[in-house]
């Protein structure tokens, strides 16, 4: 069958107000009721609701890359996890520091590549010290929150280098593809060979709207982030999304809730853990709270779901805390309100945390097929507020990706991605091909250039 063009909506193409977009978003949604799935849609949204970012670029877990640096540091393997979990809380600070957006739907065979210097100073976990010491308190604890200068113009979508840190930095390369179009789904790798650490794995949501919210949820081929510790011994961590709401439409103020259920295990180690994200209740303001537990599991037989299955004897550590806010964590099966704020220790603190700055290959050699070379048309029109011009770039765009399609169509072609092994994989953990690891092998070595690789 031929690709068809998505549905779109007609709306008068002039700058609106906040709450004009919103009027205009509703009255989109609402034309999509009882879809099953907004994701697979793919609507076409005018180009004065959009975020003037690729949605490759914008989907990436390195918010902040000091907590992923950090992983795998300790020797001892509830600290390695809890490493983990501090780079959990933080992946998403676009979500605590600014608002929802949405960003251009992504085109088949379209890639986006960076580099992040992230700051090699986060504290270091100890949980034996914090056992043996007689003052384990919140405000002394060596975890009590990943320092990040905040800087001038730090934004989710950046487009020049950042300044440097100060201080020790090491290099993180981040390279993502998007290997389908039905359904939409990208593969990502994440590098840095200086601390022998790599993370991978597939972006693909499931979106529906219910009449007052939107319920996003990882899609099939999504079964989360791996990260793999290649120094030890390949241990790997599976970390799983919770679905999350954007709610807030009918009251004119965008906000992502998480009230599900979220899960990282590591079968090495035989440790995991359950993060039960609460739901808010329908009067008062958001408490984003969250409560989790570490402990020990047979990954052969891993049948605890629920954070009341786990047996006291198996616990190793509770959290609890606000995810847009601070999580405390403490020692052993007693829950974490049981204990004096003493014997609460802060995993993470994200108050002083900002949204890091990217490291880009210079425009001008990058390819046509590159997010930001791609889009670039259409996003200089809406930073121009020329949205007419936006949306006609983003037609004509969209109409050549079609164009595309049909030829591959005739050609009995099927789509082969660049850097990535396979279109989809059941496992969820995408091969770099060798092209891919030449793109990151090369960032590492902060060259940008793609001769002899395309």
């Amino acid at each position: 069958m031929a690709s068809q063009p998505p549905p779109t909506v007609e709306t008068e193409d002039l700058p609106q107000s906040e709450g004009g977009k919103l009027k205009t978003f509703i009255s989109i949604l609402r034309k999509f009721i009882g879809v099953s799935d907004l994701a697979s849609v793919r609507f076409s949204l005018p180009s004065q609701l959009l975020e003037p970012t690729p949605n490759l670029e914008y989907w990436n877990y390195l918010d902040n890359p000091t907590a992923f640096a950090a992983i795998g540091t300790s020797d001892e393997p509830l600290d390695r996890m809890l490493e983990v979990l501090r780079f959990w809380f933080t992946k998403d600070l676009k979500y605590v520091k600014g608002k929802p957006c949405k960003p251009y739907n992504s085109c088949l065979g379209e890639f986006f590549r960076c580099n992040w210097e992230a700051e090699d100073n986060a504290p270091r976990i100890d949980t034996r010290n914090l056992s043996n010491s007689a003052n384990g308190s919140a405000s002394a604890s060596p975890l009590k929150s990943l320092k990040q200068e905040s800087r001038a113009g730090s934004t989710v979508s950046v487009s020049q280098p950042g300044p440097s840190p100060a201080g020790p930095t090491v290099r993180i390369s981040y390279l993502t593809e998007q290997t389908s179009h039905h359904p939409p789904v990208s593969a990502f790798y994440i590098s840095c060979p200086e601390k022998g650490l790599h993370a991978r794995g597939y972006d693909q949501i499931s979106a529906k709207f219910t009449g007052t919210a939107i319920k996003v949820s990882p899609g099939e081929h999504n079964l989360g982030i791996f990260v793999t510790l290649e120094r030890r011994d390949n241990e790997t961590y599976q970390l799983t999304h919770p679905a999350a709401h954007l709610g807030g439409i009918l009251r004119g103020a965008l906000a992502v809730s998480v009230a599900d259920v979220a899960y990282i295990t590591c079968p090495k180690t035989r440790i995991k853990v359950i993060l039960n994200y609460l739901e808010d209740g329908w009067l008062g303001r958001a408490q984003n709270r969250m409560e989790g537990v570490i402990f020990k599991y047979d990954p052969e037989n891993d049948d605890k779901t629920r954070i009341k299955d786990v047996p006291d004897s198996d616990v190793l550590a509770r959290l609890s805390g606000n995810w847009k806010d601070r999580i405390v964590f403490t020692l052993g099966p007693q829950a974490v309100d049981s204990h004096p704020p003493e014997k609460q220790t802060v995993i993470i603190d994200l108050n002083p945390l900002n949204v890091a700055q990217k490291s880009l290959p210079p425009k001008e050699i990058q390819a046509e097929n590159e997010s930001l070379k791609l889009w670039d048309g259409v996003t200089q029109a809406i930073l121009s507020k020329q949205y007419s011009k936006a949306t006609n770039v983003k037609v004509e765009l969209e109409e050549r990706q079609r164009e595309k399609a049909r030829e591959r169509e005739r050609k009995n072609e099927p789509f082969k991605p660049v850097f990535f092994a396979q279109v989809t994989d059941k496992d969820g953990r995408p091969d770099l091909t060798d092209k891919g690891r030449q793109v990151l092998e090369r960032a590492q070595k902060n060259d940008w250039s793609l001769e002899g690789i395309i």
